[in-house]
């Protein structure tokens, strides 16, 4: 089983969206029987049997085991994966494009970039499975408290800096053998809920940080164009 499957056919996404279905992936993650998870999920065996033959067209379950009862051959499915992600690639003609409006202080703009390195990612996951070849990537997840939003802005300006001096450093536009690689950095507030009513606003909203903004020197950093959504105030 993979710790998390891309799914990139349109009727595959349609599949795990249905709610009995997208109950039987999570059930799955322990591998059952039409039986089992009749007794689990509280639903007739007969429907569950239908949805799993139809989750199994579209490759989200597999056949696990077979055992004899009897006269009786229980078939025993498990999830292809812990958790799935739904590529923008289902939605092709309406999936976002961050090249239209690039904007480093939209965090509109942040989702598309987000879903480009789904999709991107993704393609590769599905090449690369068919290759038996692992893929070469690198990630960084930190979280960072500010003081003000004085104090983000001047650390966005920083690794700013240090992005871009590293990517003038390492870009060789004319290397024969090189292969182009994907750089996002992205910095949002984490959603916080509040018990007396909606979400932190600093989780739903654009919003633009005070004080000075980084600005790119490298062009393949591309530079902030203002827009409506950056002139917001910070709802700090």
């Amino acid at each position: 089983m993979l710790d998390v499957a891309v799914i990139e056919e349109p009727a595959a996404a349609e599949a795990s969206l249905d709610p009995i279905r997208s109950r039987i992936l999570a059930a799955l993650a322990e591998p059952g029987s039409a039986a089992m998870l009749a007794g689990r999920l509280g639903l007739p065996r007969q429907k569950i049997n239908y949805h799993l033959k139809e989750l199994e067209r579209h490759g989200l379950v597999e056949l696990v085991e077979e055992r004899r009862k009897g006269n009786v051959t229980e078939r025993v499915y498990g999830a292809t994966a812990a958790s799935y992600v739904i590529s923008p690639v289902t939605l092709a003609a309406v999936s976002p494009d961050p090249d239209r409006a690039p904007d480093r202080l939209s965090a509109r703009w942040l989702l598309a970039l987000g879903s480009r390195l789904i999709q991107e990612v993704g393609t590769l996951l599905t090449g690369s499975a068919r290759a038996g070849k692992p893929v070469a990537t690198f990630a960084v997840d930190a979280q960072v408290r500010f003081a003000s939003a004085a104090d983000r802005a001047a650390f966005a300006e920083e690794l700013t800096q240090a992005v871009t001096s590293l990517v003038s450093r390492y870009h060789d536009e004319h290397a024969p053998h090189g292969r182009d690689h994907r750089l996002v950095v992205g910095l949002h507030p984490i959603p916080t809920a509040r018990p007396d009513g909606p979400d932190d606003p600093e989780g739903s909203a654009d919003a633009t940080p005070h004080g000075p903004q980084p600005a790119a020197e490298n062009p393949q950093l591309p530079d902030s164009e203002a827009g409506p959504e950056a002139g917001q105030e910070d709802p700090r």
